[in-house]
């Protein structure tokens, strides 16, 4: 009897003050939605760096009056290392190839560049990608040796980029779990205040703190559960026409999203958002509502 009254006071409070529910709603999917976006953006950046830092590689750029001699030396000498996993010789016609395939988008480019303008070089996959300083005090000053470049740097330049999106993202959605932490809280005060007669009514008959304030929590909770499963559709919308077909063609620099770690912001927003709103109802009725 106590439940169902209680679920007949939830459905009540949320017609009665449907503008301010419907306001609490949209604010709770924005902030959800803003923060599910960063948590997925978080997992991204953490698989990509996984990723990429398992392929980086160390480029040792030889000179252009470079001998066979010097040449077969360093190569010797990269095949006897213990820190080097693998060593490709990439010679200028295999560069330039390579150069062309990675900026067929950019004609006028690669018309710009010519064959031979382009250096040989070796490319060196470490056992341990943190052993670079070691490779290049080694190699950098034998004679054939232009430069020794570490892709891992050019790498944490663009994950460094990704990282303060993230915590821009993470600000902004901060900003709206204010908004929508406030929104709550004032939701709460006029449901409470339009049934304050009801209120004390029920505090003369004995009514327990925890019977008088289960509907209005309960009808932040809902609130937030509705905002939280909106908002997850819009991270599955933005996956799908977004990241799927607007960005599908930079798939070979970005890796895909999983829908894994979509799917499992659902259960990690719904649990935010309840949480948070059941809370701020608490804490707000405890303030309002005393005996």
């Amino acid at each position: 009897m106590r439940a169902k009254y209680v679920l007949a006071e939830v459905l009540v409070g949320l017609w009665r003050n449907v503008t301010m529910t419907v306001a609490m709603i949209i604010t709770m999917i924005v902030s959800l939605s803003m923060l599910g976006a960063s948590l997925l953006m978080y997992l991204q950046v953490n698989e990509m760096k996984g990723h990429y830092y398992e392929q980086v590689e160390v480029s040792i750029y030889l000179d252009k009056s470079i001998t066979e001699d010097q040449r077969a030396a360093i190569k010797s000498q990269l095949d006897g290392d213990s820190k080097v996993k693998s060593v490709i010789y990439e010679t200028q016609e295999m560069a330039y190839e390579n150069f062309k395939n990675q900026f067929r988008d950019a004609p006028d480019l690669v018309s710009a560049i010519g064959p031979t303008e382009l250096p040989e070089s070796f490319r060196v996959a470490l056992k341990d990608p943190q052993q670079f300083e070691q490779i290049r005090g080694a190699y950098a000053d034998l004679e054939g040796v232009d430069t020794v470049v570490d892709q891992q740097k050019l790498l944490q330049k663009i994950f460094d980029i990704l990282g303060s999106v993230q915590n821009l993202s993470l600000v902004v959605a901060g900003a709206m779990g204010i908004a929508a932490l406030l929104l709550v809280a004032n939701t709460i005060q006029v449901a409470a205040y339009s049934k304050r007669r009801e209120v004390a009514v029920m505090k003369l008959v004995g009514a327990s703190n925890w019977f008088i304030q289960a509907p209005f929590v309960l009808e932040a909770v809902f609130a937030a559960l509705l905002g939280s499963i909106l908002a997850w559709v819009m991270l599955v919308v933005g996956k799908v026409v977004l990241i799927d077909q607007k960005l599908a063609a930079l798939t070979d620099l970005l890796l895909p999203v999983s829908w894994g770690n979509v799917n499992l912001m659902l259960p990690v927003l719904a649990g935010i958002g309840s949480l948070v709103a059941a809370v701020t109802g608490w804490i707000t009725l405890r303030f309002y509502i005393r005996v």
